[in-house]
């Protein structure tokens, strides 16, 4: 097996196992009674920067689409964290007004 064989199916096993690590992240965000405020928004906003900019590098740097579905993959699940966190604090401060 070449290096290159080694490195790629590295990559593949460790960004499958990113995409399963964002589960716990989205339950969080989505359930927190506290408004998800262990949820860092900075955080995850710039998670999907890098993320989007990667897509755009794999795309019209390296001609390689797969990255680019890899990190399209990333990027949905940090937009899903955020989404889920706002949610979740404006139902917080909803109710915290009551």
């Amino acid at each position: 097996m070449a290096l290159e064989d080694i490195t790629l199916a590295l990559f593949t096993a460790c960004n499958g196992l990113r995409v399963l690590a964002y589960i716990p992240q989205m339950r969080k965000a989505a359930t927190d009674p506290h408004g998800a405020s262990a949820i860092s928004r900075t955080t995850w906003s710039l998670f999907l920067i890098a993320h989007l900019s990667t897509v755009v590098y794999a795309i019209v740097n390296r001609a390689d689409w797969m990255l680019a579905v890899c990190f399209i993959a990333n990027s949905a699940c940090c937009v899903a964290i955020l989404v889920l966190a706002h949610r979740n604090r404006c139902r917080f401060v909803l109710q915290t007004q009551r």
